[in-house]
């Protein structure tokens, strides 16, 4: 069975691992005390628990048949005359976007603001790393 330490669960998660202590410390994610006695949570608790913080309504989405919606913030923009890189950063990861100017203009993006990217894709490739 796959377990994750608090650090760990919290970089999945996108949170600091004081707030996952917290979680666990209210009864909102389930943890157990290893053979050292330090807490783990089971890899099936951990995937349930950020399925339900994933399916909270986004109050900003519209309606729409992308289902990945990954809310950051604008880290950095770079334009030319047509076309513009906005980086967003969404917890631990940086998705960057391609785009035109017109459209960081037109949706007021600035360097500090919120934004969701929003992936629709067939084709995601799942990685999972060697034991």
């Amino acid at each position: 069975m796959t377990t994750f330490r608090i650090g760990e669960a919290a970089e999945l998660l996108g949170v600091s691992a004081d707030t996952v202590r917290r979680w666990i410390d209210s009864g909102r994610l389930a943890a157990s005390r290893d053979e050292q006695g330090q807490r783990s949570i089971p890899g099936a608790d951990l995937a349930a628990f950020a399925r339900e913080r994933a399916s909270a309504p986004d109050t900003g989405a519209g309606s729409s048949s992308a289902r990945n919606r990954l809310r950051g913030i604008v880290t950095a923009i770079t334009k030319d005359q047509v076309m513009a890189q906005v980086d967003l950063q969404v917890g631990p990861f940086r998705v960057v976007s391609l785009m035109s100017r017109e459209a960081v203009d037109e949706l007021g993006l600035e360097v500090g603001s919120l934004g969701t990217a929003v992936v629709k894709s067939t084709n995601v490739v799942v990685e999972r790393p060697d034991h």
